[in-house]
């Protein structure tokens, strides 16, 4: 073994030393004497208060003794401490760190470059010491021997692939990005393919900094110059087009890799996926157009079809106004990819098919028989099934045929007993009959659900059942049964005889304790007409008045969602989001919240 390891081996505690500053800099770059921000956060003490403890017990005290010292700048008496300390602890080589810390304060640079550089001497190739090193200099705050202790390694070892990350992360802090960005795609190929791994850490590293997105993409493309077969490149040129929203150039490289690499479509699919989950349907759109184009043959070329529908159909979802043109063409393009590929329907595309008809052109008794084919195609799974009878159900209700919709759902509900959908389908059933006024036979299975393995069901059933409960005033059911009916005619898209309903009921009972629920029914009756501006003023209403009763999370989540995705005013929907949180601590939508603000505050670069 060779002698220095066994030196260090046998030195107890060794790579424990604790760090002494945390604002060194390196050698090359010191013009002055370390900031004094460290010192100046030390409690008020003296060096004198600590020598008798120091000299009972130098391990007890040794860093905030040495600090002290080097506040009141007894530098020689700090250098004789760290000569002391060293001999206490067998020659301690990592307390030629500390020494160079005081060297440095004295502006003696060369004698703490001397120290530094004594480190680096007992480097052996080692990793295991090549990683305390680093992490000595890295705690002290001495960045720049972290990276000249990885750059040795290197060259003792010729092991770039496996200190490239530490050193990007290390040239990264001390502003050198081109280095930083080089190690990056040096070390791309030594994570074994995972290139998740190097986004991560390119995230970390760039975040959306519209600069480093540039000359990361410039370091890439001139990789990509070099190695034109490296996919590994290309996949990241295309993350970073991503990053920076730019799906049409990201679409360019990842057609270029598919043809050069023979992948029939492959990778066109998987940015078609990222694209939709970016919400960015047209680019999707194009992804799967490319697949489609390459001909029927090949293994992605059906999924391509029925994405490229999921894509036209999420277009229409997310457009403010409907287009009927839009429907009514989509609605043909579904019927022939159906028509053509009836095995088809046993798959999301004929839920879409069914929801486009009932919910988009009004038309769900079309919807119903769409379903129904879908329930006789041979080879339909159990849980496709159970969905699509759901939604079928919910069309029953659409139609006015409630017994049709309860028995349904009851038919779920006995297929799925121990399953989230068999829950699904008997909360279905409870808010049936709190439509119809039958409170009782609700309450009975709401009970039951508010412990439902579904977090969504179970918040549900809660609010329903307390609905039901705070909103009877001395056994009078009828404000309730109003409002219950009129959530029913809402369901079923007739907004003109709710409303009607809903005035009905403030003008019998004004001061109802359904006031705020009626409120909150007539916001969302303003968001289904895109009436964002009353529906944002209704929200505002309940908010201020009734804050403090249970639809006061809901409010401030929904004024939130609404300008994040409606009216894309993200300083608006940060103040809301963060508003919640602020307010109601406890509320379900917290996580959710959470979650918007993180990605409102990495908003790609557009």
């Amino acid at each position: 073994m060779n002698i220095v390891k066994l030196v260090l081996l046998a030195i107890p505690g060794l790579f424990a030393s604790a760090p002494l500053f945390a604002q060194h800099v390196g050698i090359e770059m010191i013009t002055d004497a370390p900031h004094t921000d460290t010192v100046a956060k030390t409690p008020v003490k003296t060096a004198a208060s600590f020598t008798d403890l120091y000299n009972k017990n130098p391990d007890s005290v040794y860093i905030e003794y040495l600090h002290l010292l080097i506040s009141e700048r007894q530098y020689k008496t700090a250098e004789k401490v760290v000569e002391t300390q060293r001999n206490h602890t067998n020659q301690d080589p990592f307390l030629h760190i500390d020494l160079g810390d005081v060297y440095a304060w004295e502006k003696k640079y060369d004698k703490a470059k001397q120290q530094y550089d004594s480190l680096l001497d007992i480097m052996t190739g080692d990793d295991a010491l090549t990683q305390r090193i680093a992490k000595a200099f890295t705690e002290s705050g001495n960045d720049d021997y972290a990276i000249r202790t990885f750059e040795k390694a290197v060259g003792m070892t010729n092991a770039m692939y496996y200190y490239c990350m530490p050193l990007a992360r290390l040239y990264d802090k001390c502003g050198r990005l081109d280095k930083a960005i080089e190690m990056v795609l040096i070390g791309v190929q030594s994570q074994g393919g995972n290139i998740e791994t190097v986004k991560a850490q390119l995230l970390e590293m760039l975040g959306t900094d519209p600069d480093k997105l540039r000359a990361m993409q410039r370091g890439i493309v001139k990789k990509i110059n070099d190695e034109p077969n490296n996919i590994y490149y290309a996949e990241l040129l295309t993350w970073v087009y991503t990053q920076k929203n730019d799906w049409d150039g990201a679409l360019v490289q990842i057609e270029a890799v598919d043809e050069r690499n023979k992948e029939n479509g492959r990778r066109l699919m998987s940015l078609a996926a990222l694209a939709m989950n970016a919400k960015q349907f047209e680019a999707a759109g194009k992804a799967y157009d490319d697949v489609v184009a390459q001909g029927k043959e090949l293994p992605y070329y059906l999924a391509a079809r029925a994405g490229k529908l999921a894509a036209a159909f999420e277009t229409i979802k997310s457009d403010s106004v409907i287009s009927a043109t839009a429907v009514n063409g989509l609605i043909k393009l579904y019927d022939s990819f159906l028509t053509e590929y009836p095995n088809q329907y046993t798959t999301q595309a004929a839920a879409d098919y069914a929801m486009l008809e009932a919910q988009y052109a009004g038309n769900a008794p079309k919807a119903i028989d769409i379903l129904q084919r879908a329930l006789i195609e041979p080879g339909i799974r159990q849980n496709m099934a159970g969905a699509f009878k759901l939604q079928m159900g919910d069309y029953y209700v659409l139609t006015g045929q409630l017994w049709d919709a309860s028995l349904t759902y009851s038919q779920v509900d006995k297929e799925f007993k121990q399953d989230v959908l068999g829950e699904d389908a008997r909360f279905r059933n409870a808010k049936l009959a709190y439509y119809r006024g039958d409170f009782v036979w609700a309450q009975r299975q709401l009970s039951i659900l508010k412990a439902s393995t579904s977090e969504l069901i179970a918040n549900d059933a809660l609010y329903l059942s307390v609905q039901i409960t705070e909103n009877v005033e001395d056994s009078n059911y009828v404000p309730l049964e109003r409002f219950a009916y009129a959530g029913l005619l809402l369901f079923q898209n007739k907004d003109k005889e709710a409303e009607a309903l809903l005035d009905s009921i403030n003008i019998a009972f004004p001061k109802h304790p359904l006031n705020d629920d009626i409120i909150m029914a007539r916001a969302e009756l303003a968001l289904k007409h895109h009436d964002y501006a009353k529906a944002l003023a209704h929200l505002k209403t309940i908010y201020e008045k009734y804050g403090q009763d249970v639809l006061g999370d809901d409010a401030v989540f929904k004024m939130a969602e609404i300008y994040k995705n409606n009216l894309h005013q993200n300083d608006q929907a940060k103040h809301y989001y963060e508003q919640l949180i602020i307010d109601y601590p406890g509320s379900t939508y917290i996580q959710t919240a959470r979650q918007r603000l993180a990605e409102l505050n990495a908003a790609p670069i557009p």
